[in-house]
């Protein structure tokens, strides 16, 4: 089985971290060094400028439930539908939201995924 993308990002010489969101984010950032790193692909795939000092700080799906449920996010629009569009991360989102969330359709399986082991994990622990 391949391993998916969780999170795509890497860290430049000088601490900025940049990340790439969704397929055909691209991202740059022009280093203290005066060097352009550049990051693209989103959870697709990945693509980036080729220095030999920067680290990278991508995640894969057989990354820990723990380490996912904060690295995975959803986009929301408030309870309402009326507030600017906020990424949350899953272990933000409340239960009654994850709940909404897991049932709805187009929803990437990895995400869906992720949102029902948050699920079954509060459960467990009663929260």
């Amino acid at each position: 089985m391949e391993r998916k993308l969780i999170r795509n990002a890497m860290k430049t010489p000088d601490g900025t971290i940049i990340e790439s969101t969704h397929r055909h984010d691209y991202v740059t950032h022009i280093d203290a060094n005066g060097k352009e790193y550049m990051l693209d692909g989103g959870l697709e795939y990945i693509r980036s400028s080729v220095h030999a000092d920067q680290e990278y700080m991508c995640l894969y799906d057989d990354e820990p439930h723990s380490v996912q449920r904060e690295v995975l996010t959803w986009g929301t629009y408030g309870i309402n539908g009326d507030q600017p569009i906020k990424f949350v991360t899953i272990a933000e989102m409340d239960t009654g939201h994850l709940q909404a969330v897991v049932k709805m359709k187009n929803v990437r399986p990895l995400i869906r995924d992720c949102m029902k082991e948050e699920l079954e994990q509060r459960e467990m622990s009663g929260e």
